[in-house]
């Protein structure tokens, strides 16, 4: 268990395998198969304990149906409640679709270990996203803008397969709109109103000014891009060491018991998801 983790089930003295209620609050269709759900803790104790850092997740059990591991979206700061992105892909993603605001839900965590925020404070960064990548690294991104005072060079690439799976439509609008955020994205299949970059996220380097001792680098998508936006990054000259990346790997107890999220001699419940891409190239099958 994550030592933020163990903290909070220690001060609660709760059982971390046991779910704790929560209420769903708010329900925002993103795409005809992602849905932004905001839960709120039932429990004061609960709701005022509960810490997380960006990268992290939780297990999210629907009472009779199961459980399943679920990134956090919302930020840090964000006190009170809590947002997850679900895709429609299995019993539990689909149960919690066909709940309504007022139906109460199970949360266990928060689990793993995130992106780190503050040895990422002072310096630029470049955060890439890659079609449902965007959902953990949301976390991040408003993370950073509650602090954007403690940032230099603030610089977001999206890649998505086509405009209408792009997620968070109005939040983007919102950052690109901002002089201290330069956001691009792209698509690999344009329909007839797209005014943006198209290509794979990676043509968004070409142009792209790094100052690389300077600057940190996370990733977050589906793992076959991460050798190629990482190449990239490598090519600007930054160091494999300030280049992290979001592993997700069947993550099943959270605690690093079970072993399902085994990765190499790792546990990605615990030592992850969040990995510095030097950690991934010495975690066989990692990557």
């Amino acid at each position: 268990m994550s030592a933020l983790t163990a903290k909070a089930y220690r001060e609660l003295g709760a059982n971390p395998y046991r779910p704790w209620p929560a209420r769903i609050t708010s329900i925002t269709e993103l795409t005809p198969k992602e849905t932004l759900f905001e839960l709120r803790l039932i429990d004061k104790n609960v709701r005022d304990a509960f810490e997380f850092t960006a990268g992290q997740f939780v297990e999210l059990s629907i009472f009779g149906v199961g459980e399943a591991p679920i990134s956090i979206s919302s930020a840090p700061s964000k006190q009170g409640f809590i947002e997850l992105c679900i895709r429609k892909t299995g019993s539990v993603t689909n149960a919690i679709h066909r709940m309504r605001c007022g139906d109460v839900v199970g949360l266990r965590g928060p689990f793993g270990r995130g992106f780190p925020f503050e040895k990422m404070m002072g310096h630029d960064v470049v955060l890439v996203a890659g079609g449902l990548g965007i959902a953990p690294l949301k976390s991040l991104i408003n993370h950073i803008h509650d602090e954007r005072h403690a940032f230099g060079k603030v610089t977001i690439l999206l890649g998505a397969r086509n405009p209408s799976e792009i997620l968070f439509r109005q939040e983007f609008d919102m950052w690109r709109h901002r002089q201290d955020f330069d956001l691009i994205m792209t698509v690999d299949q344009p329909d007839s109103v797209w005014d943006g970059e198209v290509g794979l996220v990676t043509r968004l380097f070409t142009d792209l000014e790094i100052d690389p001792g300077n600057t940190y680098g996370a990733i977050c998508g589906p793992p076959v891009m991460y050798p190629f936006v990482v190449e990239e990054m490598r090519k600007k000259d930054l160091n494999v060491d300030r280049i992290y990346v979001s592993i997700e790997r069947r993550m099943k107890c959270g605690i690093g018991m079970c072993g399902h999220c085994a990765v190499g001699h790792q546990y990605t419940c615990i030592e992850g998801p969040v990995f510095s891409y030097w950690e991934a190239l010495n975690l066989e099958e990692a990557l």
